[in-house]
């Protein structure tokens, strides 16, 4: 065992909950513990969005997806990024604008309803779960892979440190712990990178090559992108499907074109339907996230948001370079984990592979696990206070004056399913579950917020007919995929990436509804428009 591991992951929990602690200097009221009462400057607030955005999916699951399936899917990370640009320039000003502490919030102020209020309530804590739960068990992963320990301890630790940091900080506290998150995150994946490629150079750029006895770790079928001859002997045409059980060995491909030479048959190749869904569901889903959108609440003003998600778009941006050279080096130095399956842990185990078990490897290997830590930490943080949020205006307060205790209540009571969950679902792929989510954001809150925000002629009869079709095809679609049995491979693409045919019905139905049912809409609606648009200075 790396001796460098539990110090360095103890200094991370030390460091999370002294920073929180400082935070609770500033924490008052509830306000405070909502958004922070709303005065966090841009440059704060981007280093803190960008914390608790660059999750256990980016930090891990990334580098373990260009292992297994290389160049293929570099449109996660694409995607994650983009998304940023559509909410710069649909959502992030107005939003602000509204005044609202939550999206329920939003949805009560700009189209006056309860039943939606309630609707969009449901849906926040559906959201919340789905992706607080790969963070838990991204935790329990690197706990039980690094230390041979319990996978539950590791889920446990991280849920008690955030539970009781957002308890006792809300948002005040969790603003300067984010922040700080993001560049130890930046930090241990850049910093082992440096030496990643020297010693990559100096063994002279070995190529990606097949590893002895490597085998498929599932039942795969792939689809041959060019004609090419299998293990130098057995030819295959371009377009020719071939299918594998789980044990076959991985055969070398060598193509017909010589300028590409060998390469290596990855399992999983996914279709143009899936990649395209995956594309939309990542660029639109960022702009429906609750734990992202909440943060917006906390600038100043519409201008403050606008600065605050350019940055955001820079660092995230920054950011992902990094995870895809680790899966492109983690070809190279740990081919093993094709076998195992156990590509999400490539980022943790590539350091000390590379550079050997000397001191260098494993002080770069805990320097890794430490910033993985603190992904978990960071996007578990902003979870939480958003789903805890909602549970407080929602659900305990209804109607009434809330207090803090009130809020520290609906913080625990946020944790208790994600955490209950992750003790028991321990091998579901991290991103696959992430890209889930946003899948379900897209498919609700996107078309919810840029028709609210920018068509007078919205209706809650429209939101809500709208949200109860594309969001709710999109959740049954996450149900069936994560708890249901196989389903044949054409179906289980359309299923297994919803968001191509769920964005779209979503949009049409809330558009449809809403021009049948004009009468609905809010006789206010243009002052309503008018506080979304207007630049604060105008206001008299």
């Amino acid at each position: 065992m790396n001796p460098y591991l539990a110090p360095g992951l103890i200094l991370v929990l030390l460091l999370t909950v002294a920073i929180g602690a400082y935070g609770l200097r500033f924490a008052r009221t509830t306000s405070d513990f909502l958004v922070a009462s709303r005065s966090v400057s841009p440059s704060w607030n981007a280093a803190a969005i960008s914390g608790e955005y660059l999750s256990a999916a980016s930090f891990l699951g990334v580098a373990g997806l260009v292992l297994r399936y290389g160049v293929d899917v570099l449109w996660y990370p694409v995607g994650f990024a983009a998304g940023y640009l559509a909410l710069l320039l649909f959502v992030a000003a107005p939003l602000r604008r509204s005044g609202a502490f939550t999206l329920p919030d939003f949805c009560q102020v700009r189209l006056r309803s309860r039943p939606l209020r309630r609707l969009a309530t449901a849906f926040v804590l559906f959201i919340g779960c789905l992706y607080l739960l790969p963070q838990l068990q991204g935790a329990g992963l690197t706990f039980s892979t690094l230390t041979g320990g319990s996978y539950a301890w590791g889920a446990l630790v991280v849920s008690v440190v955030v539970t009781a940091n957002v308890a006792f900080g809300g948002m005040r506290a969790i603003t300067f712990v984010q922040a700080f998150q993001y560049w130890l995150k930046l930090t241990a994946l850049a910093v082992p990178m440096i030496f990643l490629i020297l010693q990559w150079q100096s063994d002279g750029r070995p190529q990606v090559t097949p590893p002895a006895g490597a085998v498929f770790p599932a039942a795969t079928t792939v689809v041959v992108e060019q004609d090419a001859v299998l293990d130098g002997v057995r030819p295959v045409e371009a377009g020719e499907t071939l299918h594998f059980a789980a044990g076959d060995p991985v055969p070398t491909v060598s193509t017909v074109d010589a300028e590409f030479g060998d390469q290596w048959l990855l399992p999983g190749k996914t279709g143009l339907f899936a990649t395209y869904s995956l594309i939309l569901a990542t660029f639109l889903g960022t702009m429906g996230l609750p734990h992202v959108l909440v943060r917006f609440y906390t600038n100043p003003d519409g201008a403050s948001a606008r600065r605050t998600t350019l940055v955001v778009l820079a660092l995230v941006g920054l950011f992902y370079l990094l995870p895809t050279l680790y899966g492109v080096l983690g070809r190279i130095y740990t081919p093993q984990l094709l076998m195992t399956g156990n590509t999400d842990a490539v980022v943790l185990l590539l350091p000390e592979a590379a550079l050997g078990g000397g001191h260098l490897g494993r002080l770069l290997g805990a320097l890794v696990t430490a910033g993985a830590l603190a992904a978990f930490l960071s996007t578990s943080s902003g979870l939480l206070t958003s789903v805890a949020g909602v549970i407080f205006t929602d659900v305990l307060r209804s109607g009434r004056s809330g207090s803090i205790r009130d809020f520290r209540l609906a913080t625990v009571l946020a944790a208790l399913v994600p955490t209950t969950l992750a003790l028991y679902v321990s091998d579901m792929d991290v991103s696959r579950v992430v890209g889930l989510a946003f899948a379900v954001a897209a498919s609700s809150f996107c078309p919810l917020l840029v028709l609210g925000i920018w068509w007078r002629g919205l209706t809650d009869a429209g939101a809500i007919a709208g949200l109860v079709t594309g969001g709710g095809a999109a959740m049954a679609a996450v149900l069936v995929t994560v708890l249901g049995p196989p389903l044949p491979s054409s179906f289980a693409e359309f299923v297994g990436q919803p968001a191509a045919w769920t964005v779209p019905l979503a949009f049409l139905v809330m558009v449809g509804v809403s021009l049948m049912t004009g009468r609905r809409v809010p006789p206010d609606v243009g002052a309503t428009m008018l506080r979304l648009h207007a630049p604060e200075s105008l206001r008299t």
